[in-house]
C-alpha cells in the first residue's frame, strides 16, 4: 500500500474545467476526475498556509486557538504517527513557508524531505544591490517584493522555476521506490500563489491586449484597479494554473505507465482558494472566507474502493485528510483528532457530518451545511480595523509567529493556562492576541468591518445577496456552537460573537449521522 498526495496552494476550484470552468486550460484536471471521485462540498477548516497545514497533520481545527505557527508538542502529526509506525513518509516542496520560524516544526516530522528555493519572497539568493525592476510594477517595496525579484532573476528556464523541480523530485522518488510498500509521498507546490510568475508559452495560451503596468501580484486589499488590470491579472493566475495542471498530468503519466492505480492511493488537494476580484477584493486573510476561498477542490483514488469518475455530495473538510490517510494505512485514530475517515464516503457517499467551522483567529467564525453558509462577526468594531482588540488569546507552547518569535511585548502577557482537553495534560502559555492582531501585516489593510450574514448557496452561489431567515440562522448557530464546544474552543470566543447564552444548552439534536459517529464509526 502506497499514498501519494500532490498538494497546490491557493487552488481555485471556479477555475478548473471538473468544476465547469470554461476557458482555463486544464485537461488534466480532467483526466484527474475520471481516475478519482470528485468532491463537490470540500471546504477548508483553518486559513490561511500553515493553520491548513497543521491540520493536514493534526486532523484538527486550529484557528480557535491559536493564529499561525508551528506544530506543538502536544499535536498528533499523521506524517509521524505513519513514520512510527513503519510507512516510509517522504516531503518535496518549494512551499518555503515551511523552513521559516512559523513552520519549522512540520518537515522534520517526515522520515526525509527535500526543499526547492525560489518561490515569492523566498529569502534564497544572496544579492546586495538591488535587483532590476521595472519601473511599472505595481508593488510597493518591501523585503519580500525584493526577494521575489531577485529570485526571478534566476529562473531564466522552466527547469529552473520551483514547481518543475519539485515536481522532478516527486518523479525521481516514485520510480526510485516502485518496487517498495508502504510509503507516504507528499508533493506540495507552492503554485498557483500569488506572484502569477510562470514561462511566457503558458501565457501565451491566453492572448489579450495589455498595455498596463506590469501586474502579477495583486495585494490584499479592495480591488482598485481598471477592468483592463483585473482582466489581466486573472490570465495571468490562468497561465500558471496551466503550468500546474501540466505536471499534475506527469504523476498520472506515472501512475498510468506503472499501474500505480491497483495499490496507489492519489489524493490532489489544496488549503484554500482565492479571490481574483469577485466581492470586489483581492486575495485571502483580509477578505471575509468567501465561497471562492473557502470552498475547496477535492480529488481522491481509493485503490480499496476502486470507485472513479463519479462525484461525491458529502460535505469533507481538511480535517478527514489525516483520518483518511492513517486509516488507509489500517493504523488507529488518534483521539484527538475530529476529521473522519473517508472510506465510505468515497465508496457510497456516506455522510460524516452535518455542518463544518471555518475561518482564520480573530476575524469571522463560519459555518457551513452544504447549502447554506453563516459568518458570524464579532459583536464589536475597533477603529476600521476587523481583527483588533477582541480580546483573543494564543494557546500556545510555540510562541513564533510567521518569520519570528512572539515580540517581548506580546510575551509579556503571557500567563500558564490550565491543559486544554486536546494538549495531553501539559499546560500551555496563554498570550493575549490584541498585539499582533491590531497592526497591519505588510501589504493588507483591512478597509471595512465584518458583517454577520448568511448566504444560500443553492439559490446564491456567488454570494451577492445576503438573506433573512431566521430559523436557518437559528439553527446554524447552534450547530456552530455546539462544533466549536466539541472543539475545545475557549470562552473569549464564545464572548466575542455574542453566542454565550447559546453554552451548555441542547444547541443540536442527536442525529443519525452524530449516533454513527458515537458508536465508533469514525475509527
Amino acid at each position: 500500500m502506497r499514498a501519494i498526495m500532490v498538494m497546490f496552494d491557493t487552488l481555485n476550484r471556479r477555475m478548473l474545467s471538473p468544476y465547469g470552468c470554461d476557458w482555463v486550460k486544464t485537461p488534466n484536471f480532467d483526466r484527474l476526475a475520471e481516475r478519482t471521485v470528485t468532491f463537490q462540498q470540500s471546504y477548508a477548516g483553518s486559513l490561511p498556509c500553515m493553520p491548513a497545514r497543521r491540520e493536514l497533520h493534526t486532523g484538527r481545527l486550529n484557528f480557535l486557538h491559536r493564529s499561525w505557527g508551528p506544530l506543538e508538542p502536544f499535536d498528533d502529526s499523521m506524517p509521524e504517527l505513519l513514520k512510527k509506525n513503519g510507512v516510509y513518509t517522504h516531503l518535496i516542496s518549494d512551499h518555503y513557508h515551511y523552513w521559516e520560524d512559523g513552520g519549522a516544526t512540520y518537515h522534520t516530522r517526515y522520515n526525509s524531505w527535500e526543499i526547492i528555493r525560489g518561490q515569492e519572497g523566498d529569502a534564497w539568493k544572496g544579492q546586495v544591490r538591488d535587483p532590476e525592476i521595472p519601473e511599472c510594477v505595481s508593488r510597493k517595496p518591501g523585503a519580500l517584493w525584493r526577494n521575489d525579484w531577485v529570485n526571478r532573476g534566476y529562473l531564466k528556464s522552466e527547469t529552473d522555476m520551483p514547481q518543475y523541480r519539485t515536481f522532478e523530485s516527486g518523479k525521481e522518488f516514485i520510480r526510485r521506490n516502485l518496487t517498495e510498500d508502504k510509503w507516504f509521498l507528499q508533493i506540495e507546490t507552492f503554485d498557483p500563489h500569488e506572484p502569477y510568475f510562470t514561462q511566457q508559452h503558458y501565457k501565451s495560451l491566453y492572448p489579450h491586449d495589455y498595455h498596463g503596468r506590469h501586474f502579477d501580484w495583486p495585494p490584499y486589499m479592495p480591488v482598485t484597479e481598471s477592468e483592463e488590470e483585473v482582466e489581466h491579472v486573472r490570465y495571468e493566475y490562468a497561465a500558471l494554473l496551466t503550468m500546474c495542471d501540466h505536471y499534475l498530468g506527469e504523476i498520472l503519466n506515472l501512475m498510468d505507465e506503472f499501474d500505480m492505480w491497483k495499490d496507489t492511493m492519489l489524493i490532489v488537494n489544496t488549503d484554500h482558494g482565492y479571490l481574483l476580484s469577485e466581492h470586489d477584493w483581492w486575495g485571502k486573510c483580509t477578505a471575509p472566507f468567501y465561497d471562492e476561498v473557502a470552498h475547496t477542490p477535492l480529488f481522491i483514488w481509493d485503490p480499496r474502493c476502486g470507485c472513479k469518475g463519479e462525484e461525491r455530495e458529502a460535505l469533507v473538510q481538511t480535517i478527514d485528510m489525516a483520518p483518511t490517510i492513517l486509516d488507509f494505512f489500517g493504523l488507529p485514530i488518534p483521539e484527538d483528532m475530529q476529521g473522519f475517515p473517508l472510506r465510505d464516503t468515497i465508496a457510497s457517499d456516506r455522510p460524516v457530518r452535518e455542518a463544518g467551522l471555518f475561518g482564520i483567529f480573530g476575524g469571522q467564525v463560519n459555518i457551513t451545511d452544504g447549502r447554506y453558509v453563516y459568518m458570524r462577526a464579532p459583536n464589536e468594531e475597533f477603529d476600521g480595523n476587523p481583527y483588533a482588540g477582541q480580546n483573543l488569546y494564543n494557546y500556545t507552547l510555540m510562541p513564533t509567529h510567521i518569520r519570528g518569535p512572539f515580540s517581548l511585548e506580546e510575551l509579556k502577557t503571557a500567563t500558564m493556562s490550565e491543559p486544554l482537553p486536546f494538549t495531553k495534560g501539559a499546560p500551555v502559555m496563554k498570550i493575549s492576541g490584541e498585539i499582533v492582531l491590531s497592526r497591519t501585516p505588510e501589504n493588507q489593510k483591512p478597509m471595512v468591518h465584518y458583517r454577520t450574514e448568511l448566504f444560500d448557496l443553492e439559490k446564491d452561489p456567488c454570494q451577492k445577496c445576503p438573506i433573512e431567515d431566521p430559523d436557518t440562522e437559528e439553527r446554524l448557530i447552534r450547530e456552530m456552537v455546539r462544533l466549536m464546544e466539541e472543539n475545545d474552543a475557549p470562552g473569549e470566543q464564545y464572548s466575542r460573537l455574542g453566542l454565550e447564552q447559546y453554552r451548555r444548552k441542547d444547541v443540536a439534536p442527536e442525529t443519525e449521522i452524530r449516533r454513527w459517529i458515537k458508536n465508533g464509526s469514525r475509527k
